[in-house]
């Protein structure tokens, strides 16, 4: 028979042995949580300096990329022209069109900024009961302001 104590240590061994394997402390075959990203960082404290200037600096530099990225007037003129110029008739009343062909041929004049709205995707988002496959000039151009 097992003195008191003996059933003491047994049950608190058996204790640790299931708690550790409920939360985790083994580790097990599923690895998945390692993959998962981390999202939140907790904001610097006040008095943590250092790291309230990393935090400034690191968004204002994440500003001015994305600043970067954004088309000035002069290239947003630029594009219209081009769009303007590479435009498929016929008109559909008051309002130019354009086919898929010109499209890709506009995206290799317009420049490296707006390369990345001239996707078949983007086209065929835009593009509506047109009988010829064409979509709306306006539209287009009113879509890269948008999200441009």
């Amino acid at each position: 028979k097992k003195s008191e104590q003996e059933l003491k240590d047994e049950e608190m061994e058996l204790f640790t042995k299931y708690y550790m394997e409920w939360k985790g402390g083994k580790k097990s075959d599923n690895m998945s949580y390692a993959n998962i990203p981390r999202f939140y960082y907790r904001l610097p404290a006040e008095d943590e300096v250092l790291l309230q200037k990393l935090r400034e600096e690191s968004r204002a530099v994440f500003l001015q990329r994305k600043s970067r990225e954004l088309l000035d007037n002069e290239e947003l003129q630029n594009l219209w022209f081009l769009l303007d110029k590479h435009q498929t008739s016929p008109m559909i009343g008051e309002e130019a069109m354009i086919n898929y062909e010109n499209f890709l041929k506009v995206g290799e004049k317009a420049g490296p900024k707006c390369k990345q709205f001239f996707t078949a995707k983007i086209f065929a988002k835009l593009l509506h009961n047109d009988p010829y496959g064409r979509i709306s000039i306006m539209q287009f151009f009113n879509y890269v302001m948008r999200k441009g």
